[in-house]
Order: structure tokens, then sequence, then C-alpha cells
């Protein structure tokens, strides 16, 4: 009988992510939405008390997609830029990897040649070309995560209400405090977040330039949007320039340099001014980070790896308020939980 009821809510914690990556179709718009409403649930509050709800709603609506449509766009601009110069200049790419292939091969490395048909110019030229038409093909996620916004944005204060009613407590007194902690280190994370990604678009963009690197802009770009996703983003925005700086000097030296300058600009903002920006208030365990983009990648793809650490935010904030849950909250975190 005790293991039934130990097993019990193992079982039910897995069907319900079984759920959530099956119906990932609804699930993954569902969050995107949630994580918007407390984002701009204080823009929206604040122009309610000079206009009318649904103007509010509407000016809020319009300045959340434009800034989503921005960033979309720098990501896919930049992607495409990277996919037009591979396209012209793909028989440089592939005199490279026939070059390391038969290098590898002559030092007795026999996974040189699985390596090459694997990861060779073509499959180059496709990532790139995917990525950007991923991104230009998100207009039907994005119009049911801006449904579900509009809707969730008409409903938030009475919601709000309900949670203060007797017929909820306690519980709907602690939930109300909990989405207000929840939404306020959302709106802290991504604004340090976002400080942090502009400012290494900028440096990178800057870097590329100083090193003579083609597409200078693009990477620039690039390193905005992916600064988004912590560890897997920055680490493709170093790679994929470095590979590009191999081909265009052709010199392992200057690629090092490359490699070595875009690592020190992704190691000082990500690892130095972010933290110190954010400060104790999100004081997450790395580990916990690093689990949370792999493991919601794993079960929502690109979208996943994007929304893990907000998800974490939100688990852990909930964990905390619960002493039956509060260990797992600590266990989450750099420091002892409140």
């Amino acid at each position: 009988m005790t293991g039934q009821r130990q097993f019990g809510p193992i079982a039910t914690g897995i069907l319900i992510l079984a759920l959530l990556h099956f119906a990932q179709g609804i699930f993954v718009p569902l969050a995107f939405s949630l994580f918007l409403i407390a984002l701009v649930c204080p823009i929206q509050s604040a122009l309610q008390r000079r206009l009318p709800q649904l103007i509010a709603l509407l000016f809020t609506l319009i300045l959340t997609m434009a800034i989503i449509a921005a960033i979309s766009s720098s990501v896919a601009w930049g992607f495409g830029k990277l996919g037009q110069w591979l396209f012209a200049n793909a028989s440089r790419f592939q005199l490279i990897y026939t070059s390391w292939t038969d290098w590898l091969e002559g030092h007795g490395i026999a996974i040189a040649g699985a390596l090459a048909d694997r990861f060779d110019v073509r499959w180059l030229v496709g990532f790139t070309q995917g990525m950007a038409g991923r991104v230009n093909s998100f207009a039907g996620f994005a119009l049911l995560v801006l449904v579900f916004t509009m809707l969730g944005l008409l409903e938030v204060d009475d919601f709000n209400e309900r949670l203060k009613t007797s017929a909820a407590q306690p519980y709907g007194a602690r939930i109300l405090l909990a989405n207000r902690e929840i939404g306020v280190k959302l709106r802290r994370f991504m604004i340090v977040r976002t400080f942090a990604s502009l400012l290494t678009g900028l440096v990178v963009w800057i870097f590329a330039l100083a090193a003579g690197l083609e597409l200078a802009a693009a990477w620039g770009a690039i390193a905005f949007t992916l600064n988004y996703i912590p560890f897997l983003g920055p680490f493709v925005a170093t790679v994929l320039p470095t590979l590009f700086a191999i081909a265009q000097f052709e010199s392992w030296p200057m690629a090092v340099g490359v490699f070595v300058g875009l690592n020190l600009i992704q190691f000082v903002i990500g690892s130095y001014l972010e933290p110190l920006l954010i400060g104790t208030s999100l004081s997450i365990s790395p580990f916990a980070v690093i689990f949370a983009v792999f493991f919601w990648s794993f079960m929502w793809g690109v979208p996943g790896a994007f929304i893990g650490v907000p998800i974490l935010i939100a688990f852990i904030v909930y964990c905390s308020g619960e002493k039956s849950t509060r260990w797992i909250a600590t266990l989450a975190s750099r420091g002892p939980s409140r």
C-alpha cells in the first residue's frame, strides 16, 4: 500500500509530462501567453486607468506583437543572410571539410568519414535556411499566442478578484501572492536579459567589424536574438562565426582569435554583468538552468529552450510557498529559500 501511494504521484507526473509533450500544439502557445501576460499586465493596468479596457488592451497587444516581430525578424534576417553567403561560398566550405577529413583519416581517426558525411556543407546550408524558415513560418503560432494573451488580459482582474474570495481560501491568497512574485521576477529577468542581449549583439557586431569578419551585422543580430536562450543560444552564436572565420580567412590562428574573442564577450556579459544586474532575486542554480533549457527543448523544441527558464522561475516560486515542497526550491536555488 505504501509503495502504491509513492508510485501514484510519480505516475501522475509522467502522464502530465507526456500530455504536455504530445499536445504541445496547444500547451506551447498557452505557456507563452501566460508568460506574456505576466510581462505586460502592468502596462495593461496602467493604460486602463486612463483608457477604456478594450482600447488599453489593443495598445498593449500592438506593443507586444511589435516587440516579438522585431526580435523574430532580426534572427530571420541574420540566418537568411548567412544562408545566402553559404550558398555563394559552398565550394570553399566543402574544400575545408574535405581537407579536415583527409587530415583526420591520415592520423588514424576513422570517425572522420562519418562526421564529414553528416556535417557537410549541404547540412550547414540546410541548417541556416531551416532556421530562417522556421522563424518566418511562426505566423500561426503567434496568432494563437495573441488570442490566448488577449483573453487572459481581459480576465486577469476578474481572476484576481476570485482568488480573494473566501471560497477560494486558503489557496487563493497563496496563488495570488505567488503570481505577483512570479510576475515581478519574470519582468526583472526579461529586462536584464533584453539589455544583456542588446549589449551582446552590439559588442559582437563591433568585434566582427574590427576582426574583418564578413556579415558583421548578421552576426550581431543572431547574437542578440540567441542570447535569450541560456547556454544553447550563446554556444551557437559563438560556434557559427568561428566556422565562417575558418572559411573566410583560411587561417587557424584567426579562427581561434574569433572564437576566443566571442567567448570572452559572452563570458563577461553573461557570467558577470547579467548576474550583477539581476542580483539575488533570481539566485537559481546553474545546473537547474541548464537542465530546464535542455529538458524543455526536448519537450517543445526551440520554443521550449526559450521559455524553459521562465517555467523554472515559476516552479521555484510555487515550490517555495509550500512547506512540503520548499526543499525543492532550496535545491534549485543558489542560496537557502525563504
